[in-house]
């Protein structure tokens, strides 16, 4: 059986119980158990309801991506997402450092040019 850790996840960070995730789905908190246990499998229609409801992709509950929206753009190669999803781990202080030197980069790249 699958495991979905990514369920427990996130119904712990929306700050949820199983009984209130079981009751949105319609089933009962111990069986909603077995579905973040991997005791029992996740039926489509049920993933695509919790994806909706935590507004996230089906790729990222079943652990297919990182990324909460999923992969949006296949254009990016595989070190593009990685360099995205390390970006999206620093703190907002770090993200603005980055970004500076990334600007400087450029200008010095383009100067060189």
């Amino acid at each position: 059986m699958a495991l979905y850790k990514r369920l427990r996840d996130l119904r712990e960070d929306s700050d949820k119980t199983q009984t209130e995730i079981a009751a949105f789905l319609g089933t009962t908190a111990q069986y909603y158990g077995k579905y973040e246990k991997g005791e029992c499998e996740l039926p489509f229609i049920r993933a695509i309801q919790l994806a909706s409801y935590y507004g996230v992709s089906l790729d990222y509950i079943a652990e297919r991506t990182n990324f909460e929206q999923g992969t949006a753009n296949p254009k990016f190669s595989d070190e593009e997402l990685r360099i995205i999803e390390m970006y999206s781990r620093l703190s907002e202080k770090n993200k603005g450092k980055l970004e500076m030197f990334l600007e400087m980069l450029i200008e010095a790249q383009n100067k060189q040019s």
